[in-house]
């Protein structure tokens, strides 16, 4: 089991940043790619963001790609997302999830999923 703990979210101004951050409670988190993955009220959970066990492979939605960073600390079983230039359509609740299988997009792929946080862009 991973348990994960997303923390980080709030209100923002459009054109704001926050940072959220993941923490996975395994030892083995290194092994674990992870993924961001937000859902809109009265929408469907959709991809963000993704990262391989080493940091070294990231992928981005096309809406938030230029604007999101995803990265990791292995040595802290923590997974960031970096949010720059934060729109209100940006408004949702982001979940972290984590993927024994690898580097993914789909959400179906992922084994283990946070709690979810909050973030609110206003216009």
């Amino acid at each position: 089991q991973v348990q994960l703990v997303e923390s980080g979210g709030g209100l923002v101004q459009a054109g704001g940043s926050l940072r959220l951050s993941c923490a996975a409670s395994r030892r083995t988190f290194s092994s674990y790619a992870m993924g961001w993955f937000r859902q809109a009220p009265g929408k469907e959970r959709e991809f963000v963001a993704a990262i391989n066990w080493s940091g070294r492979t990231t992928g981005y939605a096309d809406s938030v790609k230029g604007r999101f960073t995803i990265s990791r600390d292995n040595a802290k079983n923590t997974v960031y997302l970096q949010m720059n230039s934060l729109k209100p359509e940006d408004t949702a609740v982001y979940y972290c999830a984590a993927s024994s299988g690898g580097y993914s997009e789909r959400a179906r792929t992922y084994d283990y999923w946070g709690q979810g946080t909050q973030v609110t862009v206003s216009s």
